[in-house]
């Protein structure tokens, strides 16, 4: 457990995040990716980082989608630790609860899109962040390929983290299972 003096803590305690977070979710702090690579521009025309074995695996995922017809996009992927405090403040000044938040993004310094290995998913005419990509032939793909790369869906329904469903949140782990 982090000390009360740890700059992780501080900014918590600003944000008015329970100090208790992380025990109560199973979740552990996410160092942050010390070397990333570009991976082009999302569905929504900003740059995006991963580090490098990732952005690998990536490109070889989604060149291998294509092949079968199904197109990937990237909505995110890389965020740092200050940018994730900055989602979380933009949404406390739209009015949401501390507790609405959480549900549904990752504290500060717990989020995987920390460490890199972390992207954010969808195709072309999807909504983007939405539970209803389960329904497209994008997401019908990776659940049946993904895996292969070294990707896994990071929070399905029910998981232990108590994080709300994401299917388009999907991990890089280096695995014997990846093709990279």
């Amino acid at each position: 457990m982090m000390t009360a003096d740890h700059p992780l803590a501080l900014l918590h305690t600003e944000l008015g995040i329970p100090t208790d977070y992380g025990y109560r979710h199973g979740l552990v702090v996410q160092e942050e990716a010390r070397l990333l690579v570009p991976l082009g521009l999302d569905c929504l025309g900003r740059d995006q980082f991963a580090e490098p074995a990732t952005a690998a695996a990536w490109r070889t995922m989604q060149a291998a989608a294509l092949t079968d017809g199904i197109v990937l996009q990237l909505v995110s992927a890389f965020r740092s630790v200050a940018y994730q405090a900055g989602l979380i403040r933009r949404k406390l000044d739209q009015g949401l609860s501390m507790e609405a938040i959480l549900a549904v993004s990752a504290a500060p310094g717990y989020s995987e899109h920390h460490t890199g290995c972390a992207l954010d998913i969808t195709a072309p005419g999807e909504a983007v962040l939405e539970e209803t990509f389960e329904l497209s032939a994008a997401f019908s793909w990776l659940i049946g390929h993904a895996h292969g790369y070294g990707f896994a869906m990071s929070y399905p329904r029910g998981n232990p983290a108590g994080i709300a469903y994401e299917p388009w949140h999907w991990c890089y782990h280096a695995s014997a299972n990846s093709r990279i």
